[in-house]
Parts: C-alpha cells; structure tokens; sequence
C-alpha cells in the first residue's frame, strides 16, 4: 500500500496510528507530498481529484480517500481486532466520538488557516471567534466523555490525534486548563507505540 502523506497533517496521522494499532504500518509506503490549499497538486489529484490527502492506493491500485475511509479499509484488512465495532451501540458510539473529534480538528485547521495564509488586514474575525467557540465547546464534551474511554477504538485514536495537533499548531492556545480528565486520559495515550512513532514534526 501506497499513503501520500504530509507529516504534519493530523489526518494523515489519524491514518498512521491506526495502521500502527492494528500492525499494518510497515506494508504502508509513505510518498511525501506538501499540497496547498490554495492550488491543486498534479501528483495529487491523479489519485484524489479533491487533491486532498491522505490518500491510500492499494495493493490492486485502486485510490482510498478520505481518512474516515482509509481507517475503515484498514479496519478491513490484517487479522487484529478492528477499531470500529461492527455493529449495534458501541459501533455508533465510536463514529459520534470521531465525528465529534473531526469536527473538533476541522475547526482548528480553519482557524490556523486563516491566520498563517490569509494577510493579517483580510482575516475574518468572526469566522475564527466562531470556529474557537465551536472547538471549545467540543473540547469540553471531550471533558465529559473522558473518564469513559476503556479499550483502544478509533473514537478515541481521533480524539489523541485531534489533542495532539491543536497543542501542536496552538490555534486555540491553551487547552488543558478545566480539562484534567481529558488531558489525564490523552497523557497517557500518547505514550502508545502508535502515537510515538507518529508524532508531527516540523521538516
């Protein structure tokens, strides 16, 4: 398997620690790309029209987008447990905890987006209150929800990787303060193997 990756890019990350969690990483070839925003990379787009990443193609050559759906492709493969529950309760309960992790880092990406790539004079305030207040909110959900977090799933890998970029980037500044339950569980997620080897650097 073939991802196209960034390797600041959460999202790609996300992709990462699940191939990690469920021992897949080292048939993932990792070719760096550094897309933009802005304009459509023509590597990119080839595999993603959306010029997008992550991207996965596959051993048959066929492209996998977005990282929701790369996580589950990869919750489809290999012979360790899946992170996503096949069915009933706990399955839904993992995708909310993701979507809500998503949306989460979405927010923070807006933010970080408009201060570094839009001039200072052209930046829309509001748009980055809103988005702040929206990510705060879900940060205390996160509070609540913590204290029952139990068994590695993919809920709680998206919440690890969502915690590690917003301190990563800074978009919203500091985030642990009111949160000891959350931070306390994220502490010590982040010394798994997976999120190791999968922490974001600066190149």
């Amino acid at each position: 398997m073939k991802l196209y990756f960034t390797p600041t890019s959460p999202f790609v990350r996300k992709v990462m620690v699940c191939a990690h969690e469920r021992g897949l990483a080292e048939q993932v070839e990792t070719v760096l790309l550094r897309p933009s925003p802005m304009k459509a990379d023509a590597a990119l787009s080839r595999e993603n029209p959306l010029s997008k990443i992550p991207v996965l193609v596959t051993g048959d050559g066929e492209s996998i987008y977005d990282s929701s759906v790369i996580c589950e492709y990869l919750d489809s493969i290999g012979d360790a447990a899946p992170l996503t529950p096949a069915r009933g309760p706990a399955r839904f309960r993992t995708l909310r905890l993701q979507a809500l992790a998503d949306g989460i880092l979405e927010a923070g990406v807006f933010m970080f987006y408009e201060r570094t790539l839009r001039p200072k004079e052209l930046q829309w305030e509001a748009g980055i209150d809103g988005q702040a207040e929206k990510a705060r909110q879900g940060l205390d959900a996160l509070e609540r929800e913590a204290p029952g977090f139990s068994e590695v799933d993919l809920g709680q890998v998206c919440v690890a990787v969502t915690l590690g970029w917003l301190e990563f980037r800074a978009p919203l500044g500091d985030l642990r303060q009111g949160r000891p339950n959350l931070f306390a569980w994220y502490d010590a997620f982040c010394q798994r193997p997976s999120m190791q080897a999968t922490a974001p650097k600066l190149t």
